[in-house]
């Protein structure tokens, strides 16, 4: 029998978005991987060791909640999406562009109808961490929001020559998905939202901007309703994260409303590192009964940010959220795509110490 998580108040008080850098043995055995010098059941061992190392390693620096590092995936998002039913990942002529950085090449396209795969890969990877963090603590498990796919230009229209059915079919496969991670004991799961990050970039009054608002609230809510009640369900948003770089830019201001007035998650991981989110003014729709976990230690450098300017933050966040409803982490993961952030590993834990440290003299109670 498939062992489920037991849950307490979740998001942590301290917690993190989940990637983390990937080490030089998982490294070294991709590599060998790709040049064919070892197998994939080879592959797969070490990426088990590392990941096992890799829990240890989080629960040694404070952490309640433990991912896999995303340690088995090259992109945070495309590895999950090329293996839904109806999505190919291919090599494009050009990666994305990351301001003066251009991103490896690599992207997904439509290619069929759009289904749950009862043999993605995800499957087998979470209940490997749930085998391996056991009853250390809790198994976070990440995926990428539905709206990974809704940006213009994804839907293949011959396939889908309306977006209501694209988007219906979307939504099927995540429910499905979400569910055999449930089955397998999954219990805290977070979606990770670049397309609001997007949305935040390219704010206009536009009635297709509006569309473009209410489906990725209705893509990501229509999860959230189809949950089992006991699955905790969070989302991060993002702006970008490759190589220490971000591509997006803009407040939350655009978009709170659908973001928190018209979803329900359990807990909302915030971008809000830096000025190029905004401030804390948005939070005033939130209404919800989880969390707003916010990223004010950044992921992208390796200096600690000053306790004190951390607490006062936290504090005038508290302004629109009650303090009981907030939480913090770094803005994002540490490694988003297997290139990973320019600072070392070390200088990635005191990263989550600082959290774990601030975390406990704001909610000492927790």
């Amino acid at each position: 029998m498939t062992k489920a998580q037991k849950t307490t108040t979740l998001p942590f008080r301290a917690d993190h978005v989940g990637s983390f850098l990937r080490t030089e043995p998982l490294k070294d055995a991709r590599l060998k991987f790709a040049a064919g010098e070892i197998d994939a059941a080879a592959l797969d061992q070490i990426e088990t060791e590392e990941i096992t190392k890799l829990v240890k390693d989080q629960k040694e620096n404070g952490l309640k909640g433990f991912t896999d590092g995303e340690f088995r995936r090259s992109w945070w998002h495309i590895d999950f999406i090329e293996n839904l039913n109806g999505f190919e990942g291919y090599v494009p002529e050009h990666g994305y562009d990351f301001g003066d950085v251009e991103v490896r090449k690599y992207a997904f396209r439509n290619v069929g109808k759009i289904s749950f795969n009862p043999n993605h890969p995800f499957l087998a990877a979470f209940k490997s961490l749930n085998e391996i963090v056991g009853d250390q603590g809790v198994a976070k498990f990440t995926i990428p929001s539905p709206n990974e796919v809704f940006y213009p230009g994804y839907r293949n229209e011959e396939i889908y020559p309306s977006v209501e059915a694209y988007q219906a079919d979307v939504q099927q496969a995540y429910i499905n998905t979400v569910q055999a991670l449930y089955n397998l004991g999954c219990r805290y799961l977070q979606l990770d939202d670049v397309h609001w990050g997007f949305l935040c970039n390219f704010a206009d009054d536009s009635e297709e901007y509006k569309a473009s608002k209410r489906v990725a609230a209705e893509n990501v809510q229509a999860i959230i309703e189809a949950k089992p009640a006991d699955l905790v369900l969070t989302t991060h948003v993002c702006r970008g994260n490759y190589k220490s770089h971000h591509s997006l830019e803009g407040a939350y201001d655009p978009i709170a409303e659908e973001l928190f007035g018209q979803t329900s998650f359990d807990g909302y991981f915030l971008e809000y590192d830096t000025d190029r989110s905004g401030g804390f003014e948005p939070l005033a729709y939130f209404k919800g009964k989880g969390r707003i976990v916010l990223g004010l230690v950044t992921s992208k450098t390796a200096e600690l940010e000053d306790k004190e300017e951390i607490k006062a933050r936290i504090k005038e966040a508290s302004k629109y959220v009650p303090l009981d409803q907030l939480a913090l982490s770094t803005q994002c993961g540490f490694a988003s795509t297997e290139e990973g952030n320019l600072l070392t590993e070390e200088e990635q834990w005191a990263k989550v110490r600082h959290v774990v440290e601030i975390s406990k003299e704001v909610w000492p109670e927790n």
